[in-house]
């Protein structure tokens, strides 16, 4: 019995809120219970637009949206631009020729080479890069040998002296038929994946590691 009365009670509910929703003219669209869910306003990003964001005269926006309301940061938080030009937002060289000659002049990676981010980026090739590349680096990857692109260079010979920065820049901006990787992997991983590539480059001979899984530096590279 109670469950039939609550059965009753519930539809009855529904069709009166229904019926009041409804009205003859049709170009209104009834009652709206949540309008701020149809329509939701147009709010500009640090403008503070007081108690209600409906009700704000233009004059009175256009004088808020010359003060930012966004606070300081606290005591001991990570900017979100740094000073270094690998790990620094926005990315410090143009997508241009010049820029990408420059890179490969000026940028180094921030990471010390190790076992450890070479194995990293040995995972993130294989997941993101073997697929044109291949797994060796050599352009003979599904992409190449289903003849959808050819021509894919082999890392350990056409771009063997292809230095860090360059490939730094190309994984930001892409080049040729490669698309940008930026949105896909941070930072630290594009540059594992360069340290990575550089074993390829060097035909697969991984680097000399001290007990510390750090790679020894040669008298080459001091050189260099």
């Amino acid at each position: 019995m109670i469950h039939k009365i609550t059965l009753y009670t519930a539809t009855l509910i529904i069709a009166v809120a229904m019926m009041t929703s409804c009205t003859t003219d049709p170009n209104s669209p009834g009652v709206e219970y949540m309008p701020d869910m149809y329509r939701s306003p147009a709010v500009e990003a640090y403008v503070d637009y007081g108690e209600d964001p409906y009700y704000v005269t233009e004059e009175v926006a256009a004088e808020q949206r010359r003060t930012m309301s966004a606070r300081k940061p606290v005591a001991g938080s990570i900017a979100f631009k740094g000073d270094d030009k690998a790990f620094g937002l926005p990315y410090a060289y143009a997508n241009t020729p010049e820029g990408y000659e420059l890179a490969g002049e000026e940028l180094k990676s921030p990471l010390i080479t190790t076992a450890s981010n070479i194995e990293a980026g040995a995972a993130n090739f294989e997941l993101m890069c073997t697929h044109c590349h291949g797994l060796e680096g050599k352009g003979d990857g599904a992409i190449s040998k289903n003849g959808h692109i050819m021509g894919i260079p082999d890392f350990s010979i056409k771009l063997k002296d292809l230095p860090e920065g360059k490939m730094y820049h190309t994984l930001i901006y892409g080049k040729g038929l490669m698309g940008s990787h930026a949105s896909q992997i941070s930072q630290k991983g594009l540059w594992q994946i360069i340290q990575y590539v550089q074993v390829l480059q060097n035909g697969g001979q991984m680097p000399t590691f001290d007990s510390n899984g750090v790679a020894l530096v040669t008298e080459t590279e001091n050189n260099n």
